[in-house]
């Protein structure tokens, strides 16, 4: 795993779960101090630096970070686990959205819908090369299409974070087509 993966799987850790485990206090918008990050983050043993961290939020593949304008804070985009407020404002969905998983978690998703499980929402995705790009990492794909403009009607909130994920409480069975 290079360098950048590691810090990029450190931030995902402390700022979307666990920023406890470093010290660090994120405000109720899930924002860090940079400073501060890097001076947590050295007394655990982690050694980060401004430019590394800016390198990180820039050249990431799934945009998982922001940095504020100011240049002073850094927060994750989505995916959290800990309460946060993203300031998020429901937007409406395309007609379809796409989630990519596993094969062994299709009878539990058959059986409950899908839920967020540890985090605040269900990640969707509107395309499906990147729900397959998610699902591959868990197993075997399975490809589910979800009939989010149907979810909408029914009163069902959607919101898209700062790099494009489309989030939502949860995804009844009944509006997921699953694979033949």
């Amino acid at each position: 795993m290079s360098n950048t993966e590691k810090t990029s799987k450190f931030l995902s850790f402390i700022l979307r779960h666990k920023p406890e485990e470093i010290g660090l206090v994120l405000d109720p918008q899930g924002w860090a101090n940079i400073d501060e990050l890097m001076g947590c983050a050295r007394r655990h043993g982690t050694q980060l630096d401004r430019e590394h961290i800016e390198q990180v939020v820039e050249t990431s593949d799934k945009r998982r970070f922001i940095i504020s304008d100011d240049g002073e804070r850094i927060r994750a985009n989505q995916g959290h686990s800990i309460p946060v407020d993203l300031g998020l404002v429901p937007v409406s969905p395309p007609d379809h959205l796409f989630h990519g998983t596993a094969t062994r978690f299709i009878e539990a998703i058959r059986a409950e819908g899908l839920l967020p499980r540890a985090r605040h929402h269900v990640h969707l995705s509107a395309s499906r090369e990147t729900a397959a790009a998610v699902g591959t990492r868990h197993g075997k794909l399975a490809m589910l299409e979800i009939r989010s403009g149907d979810m909408a009607r029914a009163g069902h909130l959607f919101y898209v974070s700062a790099n494009g994920v489309w989030l939502v409480d949860a995804v009844p069975t009944v509006f997921i087509r699953f694979p033949e």
